[in-house]
């Protein structure tokens, strides 16, 4: 699968885009709702991509550690799940399971939310202080399927960075696989 950088969006330091979308099992949840009070990693992800593969169970204990410093954690699946079947809300169980992804993993079907945000790949991470402000955009770290292990080395960086009240470094652009935008529904920084 070719690699595809991230293209950012938002500006260090702009409010996080709200949201509200259900879960697999039809449950909603806002920003506001998963927001943790120290701060809240967004991440861009699906099923199927190899990148997030190779990050998942990582992405999962960094997100157990981050939760008891006070940062929650949700993945949001932004795919078009006509083309993308794999990326399903029945899937996505498994996957979270598989992977220990105890956090939300929520749909969004219009794409909506991945543009508001300037999400590009799976996987894209962004890291929120605590009232709301983008800290961080940019990768886990600097391994890739079949090139390393995955530590989440750049995001606990910043985490840490941002916890101390200090500015995060500007990470380096998230790599992945595109996110599979529905036909016409290409935002225009994607190509």
């Amino acid at each position: 699968m070719a690699e595809v950088k991230s293209t950012f969006e938002l500006r260090y330091g702009d409010g996080a885009p709200l949201f509200e979308l259900p879960d697999s099992w039809k449950k909603m949840h806002s920003f506001r709702d998963v927001a943790g009070k120290n701060g809240t990693i967004v991440i861009f992800a699906c099923n199927h991509c190899p990148f997030v593969i190779h990050l998942a169970e990582e992405v999962g204990m960094l997100a157990k550690l981050a939760a008891e410093h006070g940062v929650n954690t949700v993945a949001i699946n932004s795919n078009d799940l006509e083309k993308y079947p794999q990326d399903g809300p029945e899937q996505m169980k498994d996957f979270a399971k598989e992977y220990g992804w105890d956090f939300p993993y929520l749909l969004d079907r219009t794409q909506m939310t991945a543009k508001a945000y300037g999400a590009a790949c799976t996987p894209d991470f962004f890291l929120f202080d605590a009232e709301a402000r983008i800290s961080y955009a940019g990768q886990f770290d600097d391994s890739r399927p079949g090139r390393g292990t995955a530590t989440g080395d750049d995001l606990r960086a910043a985490i840490g960075k941002m916890l101390e009240g200090e500015v995060p470094p500007k990470g380096k652009p998230s790599s992945g696989c595109n996110i599979k935008w529905k036909p016409g529904n290409e935002p225009r920084y994607f190509g």
